[in-house]
């Protein structure tokens, strides 16, 4: 078992049993850490009769495949490297608004990551398919406190609070690109000294996303779970991410595959349009077969299989890794 799987057992069991740090401590951060986003009870959660829940999928002991439900306590697990470049990410993996998929695109990812300095925050965000109140924007809630948390401790935990950046993953992504362009929009009322740090990452890296609830562009699962079964065109429009894309959206990393029958690659195109339309920096990859939620990528043998080294290169260039 590798350093970084350890690291997550722990975590998760934290996660499990409600543990983690104090929010706002700025101690050093520790490698496997749980790390809750809220004093108490998370906004719209108070009432909620379920817990964090952790369920395996996989039959293979060698290659984990968890996801968590039920997620009444929101946090972050995360992985500090030896040598930290300064740089931290935030990753919100996927699952269609209904789970959260930890291994495939949460730990992996920071498998990846760690070697080349990048302290990294897997996030265990709310679920609106659960029952919380203002089902729309939990998940956006536990986005944006997360990048405030982070920027907050940025010293403590050795993080230039100019190189914060989020991650996501299909639904995932949807939520990291609403954080990405919605992060001054107030879906909760402040609770103390961290919420006053800005919520704006300064980079994102979007794979398979979900961006658009538009009807021609919406996963239509991702859309019924966040928004209910016949939302009004004004919250669909409230909900697409392209439509909120400005100036000052941070620049962008997407990739996708041509043949993904999940999430179209329309999503990747509109935002990637939004993005230049405004002047903003940004990479766009469709690779030609990948199909959706191949993760790291580690099991393809298209080309999508190199998608990390194309964003390595990227990172380097807006000088986030060495």
């Amino acid at each position: 078992m590798n350093k970084v799987k350890k690291l997550l057992l722990s975590g998760l069991m934290a996660v499990i049993l409600g543990g983690g740090a104090s929010f706002a401590q700025a101690a050093a951060l520790q490698n496997g850490e749980s790390i809750n986003l809220w004093p108490g009870k998370a906004p719209g959660s108070e009432n909620a009769a379920f817990h964090n829940t952790i369920t395996e999928r996989s039959h293979d002991l060698a290659q984990h495949d968890r996801i968590m439900t039920h997620i009444d306590k929101p946090a972050m697990t995360a992985y500090v490297p030896a040598k930290p470049n300064g740089t931290a990410l935030i990753i919100a993996p996927g699952g269609g608004y209904a789970r959260v998929v930890l291994d495939k695109e949460g730990y992996e990812v920071a498998d990846w990551l760690l070697p080349k300095g990048v302290t990294v925050f897997v996030l265990h965000y709310r679920l609106p398919s659960e029952a919380h109140q203002n089902r729309e924007d939990v998940s956006l809630e536990d986005g944006q406190r997360a990048m405030r948390l982070v920027r907050y401790n940025a010293k403590a935990w050795h993080i230039n609070p100019d190189k914060i950046g989020i991650m996501g993953f299909s639904a995932g992504g949807h939520l990291a690109a609403s954080v990405s362009t919605c992060y001054n929009r107030q879906v909760y009322e402040p609770v103390d000294a961290i919420d006053k740090a800005s919520a704006r990452p300064d980079f994102s890296l979007l794979g398979y996303p979900v961006i658009s609830m538009l009807p021609k562009y919406a996963h239509d699962g991702t859309k019924k779970r966040l928004l209910g079964e016949n939302p009004s065109p004004k919250m669909m429009e409230r909900y697409s991410a392209e439509l909120y894309v400005d100036n000052n959206t941070p620049p962008a990393f997407i990739f996708c595959a041509e043949d993904d029958e999940v999430v179209p690659p329309i999503n990747s195109i509109r935002y990637a349009n939004a993005l230049r339309r405004n002047g903003v920096d940004m990479e766009l990859h469709i690779y030609n077969k990948g199909g959706h939620g191949f993760g790291i990528g580690k099991k393809l043998t298209s080309s999508a299989h190199y998608w990390t080294q194309a964003c390595e290169n990227w990172l380097k260039d807006k000088n986030l890794l060495e």
